[in-house]
């Protein structure tokens, strides 16, 4: 096989790798997507003065928060706020 139909060959694998179903290759574009989404979540909850804030908790207090805010029916971020300004008022 001659060094040019090697090259070919190669070339016909790398076309048909880029264009198969949920080749990687898609998957970068939604990526993208979701990275605007994050960006602008992030924008959003800047605008609300809301400010990424974390900590390392005992696993058992956690599931009593998560379940706090199921029961609730509300976000555990509300949840945790709540706690924290309780515990930080009394």
């Amino acid at each position: 096989m001659k060094k040019t139909d090697l090259a070919k060959s190669d070339a016909k694998k790398l076309i048909n790798q880029m264009s198969a179903k949920g080749a990687a290759f898609g998957a970068t574009a939604s990526a993208r997507e979701l990275s605007v989404e994050r960006r602008e979540q992030r924008e959003r909850e800047r605008a609300l003065g809301l400010v990424p804030f974390a900590v390392k908790l005992n696993s058992d207090l956690v599931k009593q928060i998560q379940e706090l805010s199921k029961e609730r029916g509300v976000e555990l971020n509300q949840v945790v706020a709540e706690l924290l300004q309780k515990g930080l008022s009394g």
